[in-house]
């Protein structure tokens, strides 16, 4: 038993090894791209349920040829897809900091703004607002 793993490592070349490791990248690369499509597929609002059906049944049933005829037919509006996606959760967070920070420490920066508009109106006194300031950073 022990010589036949010993010989099994000697009878398996140095570019053999070099050779699966390759087969087994594409593999994986194919995989990748394979879900990438099928998410793609069923994160398209456009296409109707009969449309992501029919899709995902040819991107299964005949794996390098639909691949390709999608990759064709859809691809440009594969990364538009995408980049549209990237740019809504960038909205989503930037509205959740904006909410985040106003109900936060931003309420003291918001109160001192109100402060400085009612000096700068005249609606206060240079000493009102000092203590309105110091009850504010206080807080």
């Amino acid at each position: 038993m022990k010589d036949s793993m010993v010989n099994l490592a000697v009878d398996y070349p140095l570019l053999n090894m070099f050779w699966t490791m390759l087969m087994i990248f594409l593999w994986i690369l194919w995989f990748m791209l394979l879900f990438r499509i099928i998410g793609d597929i069923f994160r398209d609002d456009e296409l109707g349920g009969w449309g992501k059906a029919g899709w995902t049944a040819f991107v299964i049933l005949l794996p390098f040829l639909g691949v390709f005829v999608y990759l064709i037919a859809r691809g440009k509006g594969m990364g538009e897809r995408e980049l549209d996606r990237v740019r809504q959760n960038e909205q989503q967070f930037a509205s959740y900091v904006r909410e985040t920070a106003g109900s936060g420490t931003g309420g003291h920066a918001d109160e001192l703004a109100r402060l400085a508009e009612l000096k700068d109106r005249g609606a206060i006194t240079e000493a009102e607002f000092a203590q309105a300031k110091a009850k504010v950073l206080a807080s």
